[in-house]
C-alpha cells in the first residue's frame, strides 16, 4: 500500500498536479479537496499527471471527474498525463477516455 502524495507546479498551460502511489478510497478524499483549492483561469489546461499512480479505484475515478467539473467550471481545459496501462484500461471501459484527453507525458500535456 502506497500512501498519496501529490505536487503541485505551474507550466505555460497551467497547473499540473502530479500523483504518486494510490488513488483509492482511503486516498481519493486528499484530492477532492485539493481540487477546489487550484484557481484556474478560462483557457488554461489543467494537467492530472499520473505517471506515479500505482493503483486508482472507483473513488478515484470519482475525484478525476471532480477535476473535469473543476476546470469545467473555470472554462478551463483539463487532460490526464501518464495514465498507467492498468487505469487507462478502466478509462476506456467505463468511457473516460472519451472525456478526458490523454496524454503519453506531462510535457506533451502541457504543450500550448
Amino acid at each position: 500500500m502506497s500512501p498519496l502524495k501529490i505536487t503541485t507546479r505551474d507550466a505555460a498551460t497551467g497547473p499540473v498536479l502530479e500523483i504518486f502511489g494510490e488513488l483509492d478510497y482511503d486516498n481519493a478524499p486528499d484530492l477532492r479537496e485539493l481540487i477546489p483549492t487550484i484557481a484556474l483561469r478560462p483557457g488554461q489546461r489543467l494537467v492530472l499527471d499520473l505517471c506515479g499512480m500505482e493503483f486508482c479505484d472507483s473513488s478515484g475515478l470519482t475525484a478525476l471527474i471532480a477535476a473535469h467539473n473543476h476546470a469545467q467550471a473555470a472554462r478551463a481545459d483539463i487532460a490526464l498525463a501518464g495514465v498507467p496501462a492498468h487505469t487507462l484500461r478502466i478509462l476506456r471501459i467505463v468511457g473516460l477516455d472519451q472525456i478526458f484527453p490523454i496524454h503519453p507525458d506531462s510535457a506533451a500535456a502541457t504543450r500550448s
